[in-house]
């Protein structure tokens, strides 16, 4: 009898450490961000009225919960795209014409050039993109509660609750853009410029609408410490230049567009591609000295007159 007893525990201690693992799963990707209601409505009520608002009233907290509920109560790894479409349509607004900026492999730099939608609207600075940023997380099956200790990546399953969000929240972006298309890639990239598959390849370009689109331009901008590794008419540039022109679109392609290199030469004023020549003049049309700026007073009165003519 006892040792019958002792192995009834055994198999008891098993099946509990077995269901436990189960219940306790971990994935390999970061848990849900702490505090993360705080945030998603912070930051809608901080783009509303400060960072845009000329989008008008939105109900914050009511976004929230769609986007809570889009994710919560389900399987991590069996969350669509079109769960979110309700948070999507309550968080939608314009995106004005001509100032649509999409990108691969520079998301740090788009955000610095677009300026939280002054110069561009990128995705990021859309409001449903906006509350979404940088942050991570996932629910559990048959659980009201956020999975704070690991979320699925992408290479555990495609379906996973950030990655079907990005995805929606693309579709929705390229179908809203409008008139000139800006298309911002990493020329020093190592997975190439323009990746395929990729959000851009596989999610935007198929959703632009066509008739509301009068060119698109692509800048390829490498790294200012990294490698030219692909340029405008080679290589996945040449691919997708190529791709965009065949579905009939009026396509421009620039290299190191200089806009953009005066903002990354901000954080490295004495590379030599950061030399001005004393062919490029300041607003008030005096020339500006020939080498390296190695002043930072210097380059950064520099680079406010240049950005003032040069940032279309």
């Amino acid at each position: 009898m006892k040792s019958l007893f002792l192995s009834l525990v055994v198999v008891s201690v098993l099946f509990m450490n077995s269901f436990s693992e189960v219940q306790g799963k971990k994935w390999k990707g970061e848990g849900t961000t702490k505090n993360l209601e705080s945030i998603v409505i912070g930051r809608c009520y901080t783009y509303i009225r400060i960072v845009n608002p000329a989008v008008g009233e939105k109900n914050c907290s009511e976004i929230w919960e769609a986007f809570k509920n889009a994710f919560i109560n389900k399987d991590p790894c069996s969350i669509l795209p079109k769960d979110y479409e309700l948070v999507i349509n309550l968080s939608l607004h314009t995106i004005p014409p001509n100032k649509s900026l999409f990108w691969e492999n520079n998301q740090l730099l788009v955000k610095s050039f677009a300026d939280r939608g002054r110069r561009y609207m990128s995705l990021g600075d859309t409001l449903f993109g906006f509350f979404g940023d940088f942050l991570n997380w996932c629910g559990q099956a048959n659980s009201a509660g956020l999975d704070y200790e690991s979320c699925p990546t992408m290479d555990e399953c495609e379906n996973n609750a950030v990655d079907s969000f990005w995805r929606m929240a693309s579709i929705t972006y390229a179908q809203h853009s409008s008139g000139v298309i800006h298309v911002l890639l990493n020329g020093s990239a190592a997975g190439g410029a323009y990746p395929a598959p990729g959000f851009f390849a596989d999610y935007e370009i198929p959703n632009l609408q066509k008739d509301k689109i009068s060119k698109i331009v692509i800048w390829v901008v490498d790294d200012i410490e990294g490698p030219d590794i692909e340029s405008c008419g080679t290589h996945t540039v040449k691919i997708l230049e190529n791709r965009l022109k065949t579905l009939g679109y009026d396509v421009t392609c620039t290299d190191n567009y200089k806009s953009v290199m005066f903002l990354l030469c901000l954080d490295y004023p004495d590379d030599p591609k950061c030399t001005l020549s004393s062919s490029v003049f300041s607003v008030d049309g005096s020339p500006l000295p020939d080498g390296p700026l190695t002043d930072m007073g210097t380059v950064w009165s520099v680079v406010v007159s240049l950005l003032r003519v040069c940032i279309c």
